[in-house]
């Protein structure tokens, strides 16, 4: 997908995924297009338009994560979802906020490199063929004398002969040594610093002290080649522009999802020593929001145009329990509704990759068919509503445990029973988690 999209083919699309929540939709589509709007800015202007960040409001299950992580795939970006309770404020043991930015860029690191992968693929493809040609076709010695093209020639014939072998499977199984890097566990250790606490890899500490070891290693000639073919593939990657350019995508086009953000908020008329580190890690995320360089192991890496979504159930606190400028940089707020049965009747049904569909495809596998009939939907979206109501709301994710358990025992006997075609109608379901539902107590433990 393009940045190019507009806000109704972004919305079309993430419809395609998600039911309902078409505020959160419409909010997300025009952050999104406003990206493609800067690019085409001209500088300076183009610097000094910031992202405006969006603060998602709505119980746990609505959709809040979903609709970002789809955004993140729409516009091909860097995306990242952290929960802001694993953070402590600075001089404190854990985490530091600054890690945020530097998990992005390495995701970014793994986006861009992968697509540099796809574009000389071809190229390692035929260099990786070369090489395995080189192992099982030995180079004879070069002779001498007037007719000594001729035997250059056979052996070229001989090696186009074993290439054609080789790309019909025909040598998959022959056995053949290659040269492969050693795989070292490196240790990992943890630093203390002024700015937290961060755990290193001492092998990318040490550059590459620790590794570039060769061994033999020997196996069969699929396996081989696919192992060749990354070697080269490796080989033929720029890894400087690669880092130039995921760290120009991280800034540009960079997402950050903030979960839980009503757990570190300080709660009215309430001052213990446990919210005034939450009031610091709200102040330590606050020039990541606004806009700073945080150091990296790429480089510097400026926030300026970074998009952060944030999100939280907000029960017991309320966004203006925020710090007031953490507040104000989130502009966009966006509520959230609570689902219901008719939005899980769709929920089991209309996204492509519904839950439903996974399941079928699942057991089709074992070439066992089975069939969601309308009232069998109904009675799971009916009783998902009901255990949410009696004990704790966790909205659409009720769905998960109800049709596990629904389908326990076709799952079971599956492989007994290839062929089958199996209805789940509203009696199974009733049969299957009928009593469960209706006792409180167990569907605290089982539903």
């Amino acid at each position: 997908m393009s940045h190019a999209m507009t806000p109704r083919e972004i919305i079309s699309e993430l419809d395609r995924y998600i039911v309902g929540q078409d505020d959160a939709k419409r909010a997300v589509a025009i952050a999104l297009r406003n990206r493609w709007r800067r690019q085409q800015v001209p500088s300076p202007m183009r610097e000094e338009i910031t992202p405006k960040n969006i603060l998602m409001i709505g119980p746990t299950g609505v959709g809040k994560t979903e609709i970002a992580r789809r955004l993140a795939r729409l516009a091909n970006a860097p995306f990242i979802k952290v929960e802001a309770t694993k953070f402590t404020e600075v001089g404190y043991v854990g985490r530091d906020v600054e890690t945020i930015i530097r998990d992005l860029v390495d995701t970014s690191i793994k986006i861009v490199r992968e697509e540099h992968l796809v574009r000389v693929q071809t190229k390692a493809e035929k260099m990786a063929e070369d090489r395995l040609l080189d192992i099982l076709i030995p180079h004879p010695v070069a002779p001498q004398g007037p007719h000594s093209s001729e035997p250059n020639n056979a052996s070229s014939e001989s090696r186009e002969k074993m290439r054609h072998k080789l790309r019909l499977g025909e040598l998959d199984k022959r056995q053949v040594e290659i040269d492969v890097e050693s795989q070292q566990e490196a240790p990992m250790m943890q630093l203390f610093s002024g700015q937290g606490t961060e755990a290193m890899d001492l092998k990318e500490m040490l550059g590459g002290m620790m590794g570039g070891q060769k061994k033999s290693k020997r196996m069969n000639v699929a396996d081989a080649l696919k192992v060749i073919q990354q070697q080269e593939a490796d080989r033929l990657l720029d890894m400087e522009t690669i880092k130039e350019e995921a760290i120009t995508r991280a800034e540009n086009d960079g997402i950050v999802f903030l979960d839980e953000m009503d757990k570190i908020t300080q709660r009215s008329g309430t001052a213990s020593g446990g919210e005034v580190s939450r009031e610091g890690v709200q102040r330590d995320l606050l020039p990541l929001v606004e806009g700073t360089t945080v150091n990296t192991r790429y480089g510097h890496i400026s926030t300026d145009h970074i998009l952060f979504i944030a999100s939280g159930a907000f029960h017991l606190a309320k966004p203006s329990d925020l710090i007031p400028e953490l507040q104000g940089r989130f502009p966009i707020r966006v509520n959230l509704s609570a689902l219901g049965e008719e939005e899980f009747r769709r929920i089991l049904v209309e996204p492509e990759a519904s839950l439903t569909r996974q399941y079928a495809a699942l057991l089709h596998s074992e070439n066992v068919s089975i069939r969601f009939a309308d009232d069998g939907i109904s009675e799971i979206a009916r009783i998902a509503v009901q255990v949410n109501d009696k004990t704790e709301n966790i909205g659409a994710r009720r769905l998960h445990t109800l049709l596990e358990r629904v389908l326990e025992n076709i799952s079971f006997e599956a492989s007994d029973r290839s062929g089958d075609t199996i209805e789940i109608d509203a009696a199974y379901v009733l049969k299957e988690v009928g009593e469960i539902s209706a006792d409180e107590d167990l569907s605290r433990y089982i539903l």
